[in-house]
């Protein structure tokens, strides 16, 4: 049983034949993450899913808003060919999931977006984390991160335009008021978080804790430290499931900003660190466990980039329903010590040598 004997990850396409064989797959979700962290992709049967078989996508795929659309003038053409270009998709073998909640054998494929050339299509958001961890590798050092991911389960709501509440819990009742670390609040769900975590061990992602947020049905889940391009594909994968096992439960699961007006916000919080790939020394502490000067140089780096990258790290309208003072959410570009001996900046963290 391959439950019982997991095969090997695979690394080649053969390896990644075989793996869909032994599992008996009949059906292959192939897909590329786009901007937004939607996936957009085709689904092939298993025998149409071949090594030489050539698989398209338009390149403004994976850089469509979060509504599916895009601009139609600008400064968005300089990049994204007006022509409506092909990508050429290629799979990770490494990235093969089942698809837990699927009725027949299904599995899931991440793929790599290349030109006609054989290049990798540079804005794409697999390539471009591929290309920041290669700039470490070329520097002998290697990132590690491990997020924390925030999401609201709420009643199913057949209209996008109204309120968002809370569900039903075990009790019969919606949450009325905010729960932060309550374990009975976390129990009124234990049949969904029961499931997510089925589907999580089914899938290998390193899922840690969970907890109740301080939103009335807010929720975190942690993952544990690991390189960032894994755990990216991970992260994607999990909201995937989550979304798919709270329909399951009657109920949706949002890791919108801010879902809920007058709720706190969510957010992914990212720990970050950096080892030396000789050493496996984390760069940011000295030998006697104080900041080293890389660390403050890197707190330095966050605090003089993260404007510009607030696109990204808060790419949409409702991110800056969030960001309000005494919400406590980052309007700053600050750092500071905590309690453990670690550090964070908001609005993204960066954990000393204990965490």
């Amino acid at each position: 049983m391959t439950d019982n004997h997991p095969l090997p990850t695979p690394t080649n396409f053969s390896e990644l034949e075989n793996w869909l064989n032994v599992h008996r797959v009949t059906e292959v979700e192939c897909l590329a993450p786009d901007l937004t962290g939607v996936a957009r992709g085709k689904i092939l049967p298993r025998v149409k899913f071949t090594e030489d078989r050539g698989m398209r996508l338009p390149e403004v795929v994976v850089a469509l808003g979060v509504t599916g659309e895009f601009p139609k003038s600008g400064p968005y053409y300089d990049v994204i060919n007006p022509n409506d270009r092909d990508m050429h998709l290629q799979p990770d073998p490494t990235t093969v999931r089942i698809v837990p909640w699927a009725s027949d054998p299904t599995a899931q494929v991440i793929h790599d977006c290349y030109d006609r050339y054989g290049k990798l299509i540079p804005f794409a958001p697999r390539s471009v984390l591929r290309r920041v961890c290669d700039l470490y590798t070329e520097m002998g050092l290697e990132p590690v991160v491990a997020p924390e991911l925030e999401f609201y389960l709420v009643a199913r709501n057949p209209d996008p335009n109204s309120l968002l509440h809370p569900p039903i819990g075990r009790s019969g009742r919606a949450e009325t008021s905010r729960q932060a670390y309550s374990i009975d609040a976390v129990n009124e769900f234990d049949p969904l978080f029961e499931e997510i975590y089925d589907y999580c061990e089914k899938m290998g992602l390193n899922v840690d804790t969970l907890i109740h947020e301080v939103g009335a049905g807010q929720m975190e889940i942690n993952f544990f430290h690991d390189h960032p391009l894994g755990l990216a594909d991970e992260v994607f994968f999990f909201k995937r499931t989550v979304r798919e096992a709270a329909m399951r439960h009657n109920m949706y699961a949002t890791f919108m900003a801010k879902p809920i007006a007058g709720e706190p916000g969510s957010a992914m919080h990212i720990h970050q660190s950096i080892v030396d790939k000789q050493s496996r020394r984390n760069i940011f502490s000295n030998a006697d466990g104080t900041p080293s000067e890389s660390f403050f140089n890197y707190i330095g780096g966050l605090q003089k980039h993260v404007p510009s990258a607030m696109a990204l790290v808060a790419p949409y309208v409702n991110s800056y329903r969030r960001l309000a003072r005494h919400t406590a959410a980052p309007i700053n570009i600050e750092w500071g010590r905590q309690p453990l001996g670690g550090f964070s900046l908001t609005p993204v963290h960066a954990r000393g040598a204990s965490h």
